[in-house]
């Protein structure tokens, strides 16, 4: 089996980020401050929203030529951000090696959200990331889908027991 160029570059360029590039992207202090941020966020609505932040592909999503939104909608799947009572989970996915951004939803809050204002979402965090602003950027995006999240899914004042129906863990995920 011949082993073009391309696959070996991208091969290196993913083994070559590792945990401390996350680590100096998305610090220790920062991911704790998300963490409380998803919290407050799902207090005010029914939808779920994981963060997950990965360093570099699996070697064997290189090989075979993968995409970041194929891996960002098999983490969505591992993740189980597809199993919420109302189909209104929401993953953000930062693929560090190849400076890739995804946003995967599930279709309760798909159905009512068009891709363009995933683009564009999408591109504002972009935007910061260059500028190496990853709070600020992921910061707008959650404030972004947890707006989105509200305005299609609030929480009903009147459940008491709502608070507690944290169906997801909140922590952003560090692979």
């Amino acid at each position: 089996m011949a082993i073009d160029l391309p696959t070996l570059s991208r091969l290196w360029r993913h083994r070559w980020t590792d945990e401390a590039a996350v680590r100096r992207a998305l610090p220790p202090d920062l991911l704790e401050r998300l963490t409380r941020r998803v919290a407050a966020s799902e207090r005010c609505h029914t939808g779920q929203i994981r963060i997950c932040v990965e360093a570099g592909l699996p070697a064997s999503y290189v090989w075979r030529g993968a995409t970041a939104r194929e891996r960002a909608v098999a983490l969505f799947g591992k993740l189980r951000v597809w199993d919420t009572a109302h189909n209104n989970g929401v993953l953000v996915y930062l693929l560090l090696a190849e400076r890739a951004i995804e946003i995967v939803a599930d279709r309760g809050i798909d159905a009512h959200v068009d891709d363009a204002q995933w683009a564009a979402m999408t591109q504002r965090m972009a935007a910061a990331f260059r500028e190496g602003r990853f709070e600020d950027g992921l910061t707008q995006a959650l404030e972004e889908v947890s707006a989105l999240l509200v305005a299609h899914f609030p929480r009903d004042p009147l459940d008491a027991g709502a608070a507690n129906r944290n169906e997801l863990p909140d922590a952003p995920v560090v692979l």
